[in-house]
């Protein structure tokens, strides 16, 4: 998969035209899944010519990480303007996947997309460590670095406490694929979470 620029290296009109790409494929999403997301559709509502599209997303799976990072992006903001308040690192834990649930699933078609591009072989970035690095950020009581920042508290993600952390946050993508096929409600998910996290993060 071909690299994309970073934002900082483009001009202001480059990051605009990006951010309506990526809306505009996330309403597309909304409406037809991914599915719906054709390239040539995306170009023809962003307003830009089918090579322009290709230059920022050369390919469609860049285009769903795009939207999912951002999706990602609004979560990390909502947990640090307002940090789960449990007394244990489990409840705070249990609290930000049960968020993310809750969030996709008012778009489903997007936590599809989600899901799928979790579990995409080809897709480069690790959306699953990210959300592993939040969950870890808040278990432990550390939101530096989030939503994007830089220069923040390092994760470590060679601690037995980081490799625990993933596990739930496997647990979590599970659940959620339940929950995306009509087998799991939310509320049994979030008890299953909680159970999950008080074993995982016993000795947090």
């Amino acid at each position: 998969m071909a690299v994309q620029a970073p934002s900082g290296t483009m001009s202001r009109s480059q990051t605009q035209r990006r951010k309506r790409i990526v809306q505009t494929a996330a309403a597309l999403a909304v409406r037809g899944g991914v599915e719906a997301m054709q390239m040539r559709s995306v170009a023809e509502r962003a307003g830009v010519a089918l090579g322009t599209l290709y230059r920022y997303f050369p390919s469609k799976m860049d285009l769903v990480v795009a939207v999912v990072t951002e999706e990602l992006d609004l979560l990390e903001g909502g947990i640090v303007r307002r940090p789960p308040t449990a007394d244990t690192p489990a409840g705070r834990a249990v609290d930000v996947l049960l968020r993310a649930t809750r969030g996709l699933m008012r778009e489903p078609e997007l936590a599809d997309a989600l899901v799928r591009s979790l579990i995409m072989a080809d897709v480069k970035i690790e959306l699953d460590v990210r959300i592993s690095d939040l969950v870890w950020r808040v278990a432990t009581g550390n939101l530096e670095g989030a939503a994007g920042e830089e220069g923040g508290g390092e994760v470590d993600r060679d601690g037995t406490g980081y490799v625990l952390v993933g596990s739930l946050t496997s647990v979590w993508i599970f659940e959620l694929v339940e929950v995306l096929k009509g087998r799991r409600g939310v509320e049994e998910v979030e008890r299953r979470l909680h159970t999950a996290a008080e074993r995982l993060l016993a000795d947090f």
